[in-house]
């Protein structure tokens, strides 16, 4: 018998290249001098440093203290001395405070870091505690804190928890290779979310693209009641958090409102795995899976590597680059950050680093619109991105609004069907900072 596959409306087709790096197993790698750890690595406001320079730090140690409940703190990944605190270029694009260490190579452990007790003999605020002491975010990029995701207000009862493994990024495999090494870990992460939020049934969503990995999670799942795995079928982007919610509950998140208010929450498949190793080994989130991929590098891999890792470190243990880079982006194609620099450091929410050759960057002129609707057909927010970006273009943001512009999640598919190659997500993206801006005044 067939097995069901959960799917959404919209959404798009690209090609995936993701054999470029999926065969590869994770390889562990050690920075080589400094590691850069920028205090602000999340959604919410940015830590407070609890080092000055000269101090010697160790493995695990917190370096950064959050400041305040939407936050999360940051920790040393390397043992070593503080050589600086102050502004570098972060994977954003944006200066942000860093702490810069340089190794000692030695990796010395901070003496705090001590195994928890098993899930089973610890309760519900326990488990939040412990996730918000590693300072783990949302590992699939979008970096918000887990401890405010597991931490819910009173009146919103959590009964499904989804872990997104669809990971329907091109090019992107790290969260696959993750899956495949480590799915007991995974599931133990997933046990420990549902017993935080005190949820019934857990789901692993993974695209049929990754029938490997549904193998060994379907295995991890086995001895455990109320777990499974949800096959989703491959289509960008499936692992939005409100789509994967819709394919696999058939729950619709209202506009301006989070999963709590349906009662899920979603958590990365990284994210699940921070959580495991936090609990079972007091290991904060110091490191993390990286997919160094696309046509401009020698030799595409998955590295599991220290937060603070410098992107030029990897792309050389890479082989370097394959020919001209045209662009090296910090995530995917679809929603990634080109970077202007590769003396970036990999953070907490680096899930790829994808370098494009010089041929297969094209800039084309956009020409005008001629009302073709293909960007209405792949909007998996059913929204009318042609007449958002048209107002927003003419500084009509009343009218963007009118629109529903807030509502879109910014996955790009609306530019990539456009034949007339419009500026389609950036004009609306605006136009969504431009009404929040009006907002917030």
């Amino acid at each position: 018998m067939k097995t069901k596959e959960y799917t959404f409306f919209g959404g798009i087709h690209p090609r995936s290249y993701k054999e470029l790096s999926n065969k590869y197993p994770i390889e562990e790698y050690l920075p080589k001098s400094q590691v850069i750890i920028p205090l602000q690595q999340h959604i919410g406001a940015p830590c407070i440093p609890l080092v000055k320079v000269n101090d010697y730090v160790k493995v695990g140690q917190k370096i950064g203290e959050a400041n305040g409940f939407v936050s999360a703190p940051v920790h040393s990944s390397v043992s070593g001395k503080v050589v600086a605190i102050e502004d570098r270029p972060s994977p954003s694009g944006k200066l942000v405070k860093s702490i810069v260490i340089e190794s000692d190579g030695e990796f010395n452990y901070d003496d705090n870091i001590t195994p928890n007790e098993d899930i089973n003999n610890m309760k519900p605020e326990e488990i939040r505690q412990i996730v918000r002491e590693a300072g783990i975010v949302g590992m699939g990029g979008a970096t918000f804190p887990t401890m405010v995701k597991l931490n819910p207000p009173s009146d919103k009862k959590i009964d499904i928890v989804i872990l997104n493994g669809a990971e329907c990024e091109p090019y992107l495999t790290a969260d696959h290779r993750l899956m495949l090494e480590k799915p007991v870990d995974i599931v133990h992460g997933l046990l420990a979310i549902m017993k935080a939020l005190g949820a019934s049934k857990g789901y692993v969503g993974i695209e049929d693209n990754k029938q490997d990995a549904i193998k060994e999670i379907r295995k991890a799942c086995k001895e455990y009641e109320g777990v499974e795995v949800a096959v989703l079928k491959t289509k960008y982007p499936q692992g939005s958090e409100k789509h994967i919610i819709k394919a696999i509950t058939g729950r619709e998140i209202p506009s301006g409102k989070l999963p709590a208010d349906i009662g899920v929450a979603v958590d990365n498949v990284g994210t699940a795995f921070a959580i495991a190793e936090a609990i079972k080994y007091g290991k904060p989130l110091i490191e993390r899976v990286v997919t160094v991929t696309g046509e401009g590098i020698m030799t595409p891999k998955n590295l599991r590597v220290k937060i603070g890792t410098p992107f030029r470190e990897l792309i050389e243990y890479c082989g370097g680059f394959k020919g001209t880079p045209g662009k090296v982006i910090s995530g995917g194609p679809m929603m990634g950050i080109a970077q202007y620099s590769i003396d970036v450091p990999v953070i907490k929410g680096t899930s790829g680093i994808l370098v494009l050759p010089e041929d297969r960057i094209a800039l084309k002129n956009p020409k005008s619109c001629i009302k073709c609707a293909r960007c209405v057909d792949a909007c998996p927010m059913n929204l009318l991105p042609l007449f958002i970006s048209a107002y927003s273009l003419k500084n009509d943001f009343d009218k963007c609004k009118e629109y529903h512009a807030v509502d879109c999640i910014e996955c790009g598919s609306c530019s990539y069907v456009c034949p007339s190659k419009r500026p389609l997500v950036e004009s609306i993206r605006l136009a969504k900072g431009e009404i929040l801006r009006k907002g917030r005044k």
